[in-house]
């Protein structure tokens, strides 16, 4: 019951419901207040274009948000106002919205913000499309629907302007909460009776989701000068928890070993059971950690890992005694990991319970941290270069426009109805540049609408007072906010009764909506279901060599920075950090691109076992060079000919692998390594023996990915 209260109250101060707050009271404020004035319609119109704007307001940073929200204005009173006059004439109506439909999609070179200014966009011309105004009254009324835009950004910036680093404060917590999820997959790698491989696959798919919440956190810290610039103590918490953040997910990253050859001496010793339980309990004090930081709450630290860890030591110790013939300098690693864990564990709750630490705490400058955040070239040639059919936003702008005229005819023959607009709505929210995430939007938004149309009509019916009618509309409507980047089921599910409630204090009959907003969404979906298997399709087989060829030269040049840095050559710390931080990124697009695969067509998937190999392959790999690095920074190793002669061995095999993927050889120049005779072979201390150990590991994993490659290219 304590974990369930404890999940509901993180909810309530996570970013999802704050958005949800800001959004329905950005919406619906203009409306409120304007019927106090007696001036309903305008404010309905007012909050249309607040509706419409809302799309852009997505996590950022504040002066993201601003431009794309100005940008989206300006498309919003030019669409509308076109719109206002193309609908006078069906053919021009027709004409406009295949055009814009193309046009606005197409914004999804530029990446998801623009994106989201496509979408606005053509919402906004969605909701003109019937709305009946004489040509003298357009001008006017696209100037309201402007003005309701113009009042959403300020209020927006304003919100954001008050708690400036709210934002990046949840968006962290949430990040933590990733983390320790990803820790009890990493703890059940121990458990001699879990299944390795289904752990393996529900590894990288966190994976996924760190890597996605740990880029929104760089996004709003760094790219936001106020947060980097200004060292108030609420600055300096954030960036430092970052800061250990990545590195504690570095540091669980490098706790990976050969698990199959640990079962396989330790299983029966119980040691392995003990690592797991330790490791529960860490993960357990990071959700604390998660809660600190989304409530912005102290906490005291009740768990004492010494304690635990020095058992676990004296265990490790005697199994060394009673089985001499069987090394436990693997368990030592994961005992030294533990530690660099509990230590950064320790780090955090120290930023949020001791003020003394923070003054003494030096933050890093901004040049270093601008290296780890990626910036969106808006070059006009990006759009006309995406002009051709090698290019998967050009085929899903032409599949949109396709559809929408598709859908547009249907909604003036078919879908009779008042509010036949639903039809294309529906076909914009779900038509997806990938099919299968067309696919799951398609499910989503009928399975939302169904039910939540059942419950919108079971209020309607059975609870009449108005006043509590208005309390669910505004329940229903923060509801579908909150959830619609969380749960987009949930989000619908909310957003249906929100609309008939809405409906029902226009004046317009409820069972007649109920009834035309199911039927559209069926209309709609069906149409965007089609049309997204037949009309230039995207199958992630066609784009899964690019994406195989980024991950393996990303391995390749993390192995070559640890190379270099064998060879005596001086390499800092954030060279190592954006080589890392590059492997992880690419490595949870593969990630993504083969859990998207598996939701395709069976006809449609090509080589899944041999890609969810590469997949398995590629995180061990990668996991293995973490462990390589660390030990080369904490230890400060030596220049070790054979070592280095190992690493270019690995490097060679991989590089054949990325040019079978068409990839370009990447050239490395470490200087030769004199071969050494027995005599003057110095003696390999036991920190050497495992790196030679590893690196010989890493050497298989290179085969075996070499092997898969071949496979999946036949």
């Amino acid at each position: 019951m304590k974990f369930n209260t404890r999940e509901i109250n993180s909810f309530f101060y996570s970013q999802y419901f704050s958005d949800g707050l800001r959004i329905s009271a950005g919406i619906l404020l203009p409306s409120l207040l304007l019927l106090e004035f007696d001036k309903f319609d305008l404010g309905l119109t007012l909050s249309l274009g607040a509706l419409c704007i809302c799309v852009i307001d997505t996590p950022g940073p504040a002066t993201h948000k601003r431009n794309a929200m100005a940008i989206g204005n300006l498309c919003l009173l030019i669409v509308a106002v076109t719109t206002g006059f193309a609908r006078l004439n069906i053919y021009t109506l027709g004409l406009e919205i295949t055009l814009f439909s193309f046009l606005f999609s197409m914004f999804t070179v530029y990446g998801n913000r623009a994106a989201s200014v496509g979408t606005c966009s053509l919402l906004i011309m969605i909701f003109m499309m019937d709305k009946a105004l004489a040509p003298s009254d357009v001008l006017l009324y696209s100037l309201q629907i402007l003005a309701g835009g113009v009042w959403y950004m300020l209020f927006s910036l304003i919100f954001f302007g008050i708690r400036p680093y709210r934002a990046a404060q949840q968006t962290l917590g949430e990040n933590v909460a990733d983390i320790a999820k990803f820790l009890r997959i990493k703890a059940e790698f121990y458990n001699p009776e879990s299944d390795i491989d289904e752990n393996y696959r529900k590894l990288v798919s966190q994976q996924i989701q760190v890597s996605q919440h740990q880029d929104a956190v760089r996004e709003l810290l760094f790219k936001s000068r106020l947060v980097v610039r200004e060292s108030t103590p609420s600055s300096r918490i954030l960036v430092l928890t970052f800061v250990d953040l990545v590195d504690m997910f570095e540091q669980i990253m490098a706790t990976h070993y050969d698990y199959y050859q640990m079962r396989e001496k330790f299983k029966d010793t119980g040691v392995l059971n003990e690592i797991a339980r330790i490791i529960y309990h860490m993960a357990d004090e990071l959700d604390d950690v998660a809660y600190i930081v989304l409530s912005n709450t102290r906490h005291r630290h009740v768990m004492d890992f010494n304690l635990e860890l020095e058992k676990l030591k004296l265990k490790i110790d005697a199994i060394g005694k009673d089985q001499q013939e069987t090394s436990t300098l693997v368990l030592k690693k994961v005992l030294i990991n533990l530690r660099n864990l509990t230590e950064s564990i320790n780090n955090i709750y120290n930023y949020y319970n001791s003020k003394t630490l923070l003054k003494s705490t030096e933050i890093k400058g901004e040049v270093e941290y601008s290296q780890f955040v990626t910036h969106q070239d808006y070059a006009p040639h990006i759009f006309f270069d995406n002009f051709t059919f090698g290019s998967g936003v050009f085929k899903h702008a032409l599949r949109v426009s396709l559809v929408c005229l598709v859908g547009f005819i249907t909604a003036k023959t078919i879908a009779q109805g008042h509010h036949s607009y639903w039809v294309l709505l529906t076909i914009i929210v779900i038509l997806k540049p990938g099919f299968s995430l067309s696919k799951q939007r398609n499910y989503q938004r009928l399975i939302g609408t169904i039910g939540g149309g059942a419950i919108g009509i079971l209020i309607l019916n059975f609870i009449p007072d108005s006043t509590v009618q208005f309390i669910l509309l505004t329940i229903f409507m923060i509801g579908a906010y909150s959830f619609q980047r969380l749960n987009y089921v949930v989000s619908v599910i909310f957003m249906t009764p929100y609309v008939l409630i809405l409906f029902k204090f226009l004046g317009v009959g409820l069972l007649n909506v109920a009834q035309e907003r199911i039927l559209d969404t069926v209309i709609g979906s069906s149409i965007a279901f089609i049309a997204s298997y037949l009309i230039f399709p995207t199958w992630e087989f066609e784009v899964i060599e690019e994406t195989l060829r980024d991950v393996v030269a990303a391995n390749i040049k993390y192995l070559i920075t640890i190379a270099e840095s064998l060879s005596g050559k001086t390499i800092g710390t954030t060279a190592f950090k954006l080589a890392r931080k590059d492997i992880y990124v690419k490595s949870a697009n593969l990630s993504a691109t083969f859990e998207r695969m598996t939701s395709e067509p069976k006809s449609k998937q090509r080589n899944v076992k041999e890609v969810h190999k590469f997949v398995v392959l590629n995180h061990i790999l990668s996991s293995y060079i973490a462990v390589i690095q660390a030990g080369l920074v904490k230890n400060a190793q030596r220049p070790h000919p054979e070592a280095l002669r190992l690493l270019k061995k690995n490097i060679s095999v991989l590089n054949e692998s990325n040019k079978k993927l068409h990839g370009q050889s990447i050239d490395f120049n470490i200087g030769k390594t004199a071969p050494t005779t027995e005599i003057d072979k110095p003696e390999l201390t036991a920190d050497e023996n495992l790196l030679k150990e590893q690196l010989g590991f890493i050497n298989k994993i290179s085969y075996d990915i070499a092997k898969v490659t071949d496979s999946i290219l036949k």
